[in-house]
């Protein structure tokens, strides 16, 4: 009897390792869940891989630490006729050295990973073929084609009808050239704001201010229509401060670009439209 009890409480953990083995074996397992698909910039394999390789070491983990705590309970547990408390204060030096080493191997190991992958996102592009100004602003965004000097103003999306739904079609939408390196020049013209192309998996902050410029560097390696906004909460239309991006052909790109210029929109919407009017630097403060 103790044998099989024994049988079905090993079995029990090697079930749920078996599903989970072959639940991985699903696309959007493969990547974690995440809101993208392989090879949609230089960096989303990058991202998706540390993602997913993260969870897996935490569910071994996770499998291991549960089987110990359930372990534990039902051999050590009460038995019919046992009487007092037992032992309160017992040490296993082996025991516990190996539960204070592997979690800090596993705490260097995810901060030395990802150091390694972030540097590597971060690291600047040489001779980017487009650079782009982006403004954040409450509550739409500002595009500066710096290399082509051209420029899209973007409006806040409004909500219309009884479903406050969203023509997603007036949002501001950023047009990339597919395989181009692209620069994105990340400004601010009030608060804190976050730029975030949901699909390539980054997101950066943008500061008000002189010399606050943040830069992103990356590759947009598949044609198709994404979904971008604003991920720092700034106001009460925060949630509305959203913008489409377009990855097209540099055929494509290239008409667009044209497109802006036959409108008039050429030049650029720099800081002088910015709202914050007393920030140190600007002349505009009491104390200059």
């Amino acid at each position: 009897m103790r044998s099989q009890r024994r049988l079905r409480l090993t079995a029990i953990p090697l079930a749920l390792v078996t599903t989970v083995a072959l639940a991985g074996c699903t696309t959007q397992m493969q990547l974690g869940w995440l809101p993208t698909e392989p090879g949609t910039t230089n960096q989303v394999d990058r991202v998706v891989g540390l993602w997913v390789t993260s969870w897996l070491v935490l569910l071994v983990v996770g499998i291991i630490t549960w089987g110990l705590i359930i372990w534990a309970a039902i051999v050590y547990r009460r038995r019919k006729g046992q009487t007092g408390l037992p032992v309160q204060l017992r040490y296993n030096m082996p025991i516990e050295v190996f539960y204070t080493v592997v979690p800090l191997i596993l705490v260097l190991g995810f901060f030395a990973f990802t150091a390694r992958d972030q540097a590597i996102i971060e690291a600047p592009l040489e001779d980017p073929d487009v650079t782009i100004e982006v403004y954040g602003k409450r509550w739409a965004w500002d595009f500066n084609y710096i290399t082509d000097d051209v420029y899209y103003a973007g409006t806040q999306a409004q909500e219309t009808g009884p479903n406050n739904t969203i023509d997603m079609s007036t949002l501001p939408t950023l047009y990339l050239p597919v395989g181009q390196k692209v620069e994105i020049k990340l400004e601010s013209r009030d608060v804190i704001h976050s730029f975030w192309i949901v699909d390539f998996l980054y997101k950066k902050d943008m500061f008000p201010g002189e010399n606050q410029t943040n830069y992103w560097y990356f590759i947009p390696e598949k044609e198709g229509s994404y979904m971008g906004k604003c991920a720092e909460l700034c106001g009460e239309y925060h949630s509305l401060m959203l913008f489409n991006v377009e990855v097209v052909s540099v055929a494509e790109y290239d008409a667009y670009i044209e497109s802006l210029r036959a409108q008039g929109n050429v030049g650029r919407l720099g800081a002088e439209f910015n709202t914050n009017t007393n920030l140190p630097g600007t002349g505009s403060s009491e104390e200059e």
